[in-house]
This record gives C-alpha cells, structure tokens and sequence, in this order.
C-alpha cells in the first residue's frame, strides 16, 4: 500500500503542470517560428528552373549580339580612320 505524502503529490502536480506548460510554449514557438517563415518566404518571388534557363539563354545571345556590333563598330571606326 503506498502512503500519501502531500509534499510528494503537491512536487509531482507542479511537476506535471510545468511540463504542460513548457510543452505548450514549445509548440506555440514552433507555430509562431513556422508562421514568420511562411511571411517571409510568401513575399519572395521565386522562378521555376525552365524560366531561370531561358533568361539564362537569352542573356547569352544577348552578349553574342553585343560582342558582333562591337566588332561591327570597330570595323566601321577603322574604314572612317578614327
């Protein structure tokens, strides 16, 4: 038969009430954590991979085209004798 001690069960109810507590705070940190996350992250303006490749490619033609003209300027600089 175990006996009562009321320091022992009074320990053990603040016991169990500070680890509900400490787990409600963990939770409603984890919450909050997630909900700033999903703010800061929702005003990002992400691409998908093709459109990132395709801006890609177009930034290379783009500086072939420049490096011709370039090449097109000279040439014409060097026939008028600048």
């Amino acid at each position: 038969m175990q006996s009562e001690n009321p320091v022992i069960a009074d320990f053990v109810k603040l016991a169990n009430a500070a680890a509900g507590t400490l787990a409600g705070m963990t939770r409603e940190a984890r919450d909050g954590a997630r909900e700033r996350m999903k703010e800061a992250l929702g005003g990002l303006d992400f691409v998908s991979r093709e459109e990132f490749d395709a801006v890609k490619d177009m930034a290379a033609r783009a500086r072939e085209h420049c490096a011709k003209l370039e090449e097109r300027i000279a040439a014409l600089e060097a026939k008028a004798g600048k």
